[in-house]
């Protein structure tokens, strides 16, 4: 297939001298995942540099690789054998494994990756918490992450939920708006728009594909957890006894967000909140509460899935708010804002919260996302990333009806398993760039679909990962340390090169 030329890509990475460096090279595509490949050092330079990181670059500091403990993942490690399990968890947590997951995210209550809808206190009017338990979460949540801690011991936690107790909210229930796989009552759909004659866009409720342009295209007015103080009082200690709970169980959670995705008008477990109610609720109430009861628990604010600037400004606005908060979490649209966001706060920790989810395809397209939306990520200053579903059955579809990918499927019938495309566009990432790496180089996709990362290692390797998804060869160079790194990227294809030392 005839090459084309295309911009290249020089990037000076310091310390080590080149003739003494071991270059080496994994690549992958749809017909050939994880092949060993061929790359080593030159004196000269096969294409005009695009962009150069000086020997004395500074980078943001990454910390960790993360997944979510799901009960349908659960279930679906469970379908296979104790030597298959073990096999899947050494290869995801262990630190020599291919993932080297050292993070986990959990929800207290349910998720839309539950096996139904629950809560740790469904008990109406119970501000106390009297009745507050985590018994469902020892049955699926609980092993799972004991299970992971195997093959880490070093594994942290932290948390967000999906919803509130239903009795917290002003419908009584747990999800958003109402669908065939709810009860939910139709007529409860004005709630979200209520006061502004507004009525929920059916398309803008697409959970994948194009939603173009401001998402969501009108906010919800109305926060649907009761903005009652003995409420809002409660809520906060409902998260302090989570925390609680799981200490008690041996799981350390160190970090607290307050809602996924707000922005989400959902048919499965969710909470619409504005801006106001974000605040006052963060502020007023969580905030105290876990300084008060947790003062080494870190307050996050998001799940941001918004690209609307001016909403999640109206929020940072908010000084004193501000002063109890330690990073933000994106997924989805919120990508669009991460780096003005992080240009106007450099102060924070910044985090991808949740890797985007496709619909169940499992297929090379959905690794060129994911291989793309890391690359977007960590070259914006994050210094987390987290997977969503790790493994899941068939065609990975959800109680509420969504179809999604996993890093792992599992034929429920045959209980055989296969590692997707996406596992590999991670691996591609995960294995080589460890805690205390430094991102030093980036260069987007959107312009030329050639997203490429580097990175330095604690221990002074040199990483390279560079994608290519276009129907033709393209051609990239990277200085290191005065030589060049000349890389014929096959199309549609994924690369890693390690230069040691």
């Amino acid at each position: 297939m005839k090459k084309s030329s295309v911009a290249a890509l020089a990037l000076v990475l310091s310390l080590g001298s080149a003739s003494a460096q071991k270059v080496q090279m994994v690549k992958s595509t749809e017909s050939g995942l994880w092949q060993t490949g061929q790359a080593k050092l030159s004196k000269t330079a096969d294409n005009e540099p695009l962009m150069k990181v000086s020997a004395g670059a500074d980078g943001t500091k990454f910390k960790a690789w993360g997944m979510t403990f799901n009960e349908l993942d659960w279930d679906a490690l469970c379908m296979l054998t104790r030597q298959e399990q073990d096999e899947i968890l050494r290869r995801m947590f262990a630190p020599d494994g291919d993932l080297r997951f050292n993070r986990g995210r959990i929800s207290p209550g349910a998720n839309d990756y539950a096996r139904s809808w629950f809560s740790c206190d469904e008990v109406p009017g119970d501000f106390e918490l009297r009745y507050f338990n985590i018994d469902r979460d020892k049955k699926a949540i609980i092993p799972f992450v004991r299970a992971a801690q195997h093959y880490n011991p070093d594994l942290t936690c932290w948390i967000s939920p999906w919803s509130p107790p239903s009795w917290m909210k002003i419908h009584g229930d747990y999800p958003v708006v109402s669908s065939k796989y709810n009860n939910l009552p139709e007529e409860a759909n004005y709630l979200l728009f209520s006061g502004v004659g507004g009525e929920v866009d059916e398309d803008e409720m697409k959970l994948t594909g194009a939603r173009d342009g401001q998402f969501p295209r009108q906010l919800a007015t109305i926060d649907y957890m009761i903005q009652d103080p003995r409420y809002l009082q409660a809520y906060a200690e409902y998260f302090c006894k989570f925390i609680d709970a799981y200490k008690e169980q041996g799981i350390p959670i160190d970090m607290v967000i307050y809602q996924n995705e707000a922005y989400s008008y959902t048919p499965y477990p969710g909470c619409a909140w504005t801006a106001a109610g974000t605040v006052r609720f963060n502020k007023e109430y969580l905030a105290p509460t876990l300084k008060r009861r947790h003062p080494g628990v870190k307050l996050y604010l998001g799940t941001f899935n918004t690209n609307r600037q001016d909403h999640v400004e109206q929020i940072l606005s908010d000084k004193e708010l501000c002063d109890h908060v330690s990073g933000i979490a994106f997924q989805w649209e919120g990508r669009d804002i991460l780096p003005a966001i992080r240009e106007q706060h450099p102060e924070w920790s910044y985090i991808c919260s949740e890797s985007e989810c496709g619909w169940g395809s499992f297929d090379w397209k959905a690794a060129e996302h994911t291989f793309e939306l890391i690359n977007h990520y960590l070259g914006n200053g994050c210094d987390e990333y987290n997977i969503w579903n790790c493994i899941l059955t068939d065609s990975g579809e959800s109680p509420w009806g969504w179809k999604q990918n996993a890093l792992i499927r599992v034929d429920s019938k045959a209980r055989t398993f296969e590692y997707s495309p996406e596992y590999y566009a991670v691996k591609h990432y995960s294995n080589f760039i460890p805690a205390g790496s430094k991102i030093v180089g980036y260069h987007g996709a959107k312009a030329d679909q050639t997203p490429v990362l580097a990175a330095v290692t604690p221990d002074n390797r040199k990483v390279v990962m560079a994608g290519n998804f276009n129907d033709e060869a393209r051609s990239v160079t990277v200085e290191v340390d005065g030589k060049y790194l000349n890389l014929n990227l096959d199309p549609h294809s994924m690369s890693t090169v390690e230069i040691g030392r």
